[in-house]
């Protein structure tokens, strides 16, 4: 076992404590040493265990069509189990590309958490022309202690024909029950510096898996908190190339 998957087993075991624990604490190493140390997030979300949001996207040529998700959250399992603002953000941004963009493609959402973004790419892709498919084409993962909420979240959404769940641990050779990718959805999945390279290699292993000369295209949304952050970058940079 390499020393990445050691750290994070011993910081999944403190999350199991305190799931929100180093989201809590302050910034130590913003890019501006000038501006004041700040939470990520208030403490009371502490309090957060099985309640529910109901998020609505819209698209400008069909305001009237909107997307709308019924969105269980619970920050039992851990800091995943809530909403983060990067994955409104992609919901927003692929809301906006239309189910034209989604059509016809096998999609695989990275540490989904409750699993939003593959949701709305999930119901996106009813609306499309191909919305009669029987498989599913949308695919939300993460460990083990968040299946449960992202399972709940399927059947919320009535998505149990579209959208499949399945447990994927960054760094470790991709299961084969899971399909080849053509389009994978990331958001919010830069906060914790000793997984950067298990991310970094799943990234890699999902791209090498794409069948033939087609590529395989990621959406990837976050939000910068730390110098830390670059990191990860410079660790894509190596086999990577990308468009802001």
């Amino acid at each position: 076992m390499s020393i990445f998957h050691e750290d994070l087993k011993l910081n999944e075991a403190l999350d199991e404590l305190d799931p929100l624990r180093h989201l809590m604490q302050q910034s130590e190493d913003s890019d501006n040493d000038d501006e004041p140390k700040s939470v990520v997030i208030p403490k009371q979300l502490h309090s957060i265990q099985d309640e529910t949001l109901h998020l609505s996207f819209s698209n400008p040529q069909s305001p009237q069509l909107p997307i709308e998700i019924v969105l269980s959250i619970d920050a039992s399992p851990g800091c995943g189990g809530i909403a983060w603002p990067a994955g409104e953000i992609l919901s927003s941004y692929i809301t906006k590309r239309g189910p034209k963009f989604l059509q016809g493609r096998t999609i695989l959402e990275l540490g989904s958490g409750t699993g939003l973004v593959g949701l709305v790419a999930g119901k996106l892709q009813r609306r499309g022309e191909n919305s009669m498919v029987s498989a599913p084409s949308v695919w939300i993962t993460d460990q083990a202690p968040l299946l449960d909420i992202m399972r709940r979240n399927v059947q919320l959404n009535d998505l149990g024909s579209t959208v499949d769940v399945a447990e994927l641990d960054w760094g470790i050779p991709l299961p084969s029950t899971l399909p080849v990718p053509d389009l994978v959805l990331a958001a919010d999945c830069v906060y914790f510096e000793p997984a950067f390279p298990l991310l970094a290699q799943t990234l890699f292993d999902l791209t090498e898996a794409g069948i033939g000369d087609k590529e395989v295209e990621i959406l990837f949304c976050y939000k910068k908190r730390r110098k830390a952050d670059k990191r990860f970058f410079g660790l894509l940079g190596k086999n990577f190339t990308w468009t802001e």
